[in-house]
């Protein structure tokens, strides 16, 4: 019975080094939404808590100045 090895999750942000997370940068920020608009856990993406946290805030400023929707496609009606 082959046993599967699991790799272990990693913080992209920690990988690359970025100290700070810019709202600015949606093509990054578009990586941790789902196509519904709702912001990705942790357990699935693998980012560590400080940038979790970072990540949060930087999605609901970039919402707020309409660089990134509340709602995904599927959602919005009109």
């Amino acid at each position: 019975m082959g046993r599967r090895e699991r790799h272990g999750k990693f913080c992209r942000f920690c990988q690359d080094k970025i100290v700070k997370l810019d709202y600015k940068d949606e093509k990054r920020l578009l990586r941790f939404v789902s196509e519904h608009g709702k912001m990705i856990p942790r357990r699935v993406t693998g980012t560590c808590a400080r940038h979790q946290r970072q990540l949060a805030i930087a999605v609901k400023r970039a919402r707020q100045i309409a660089l990134l929707p509340y709602v995904g496609r599927h959602h919005r009606h009109g």
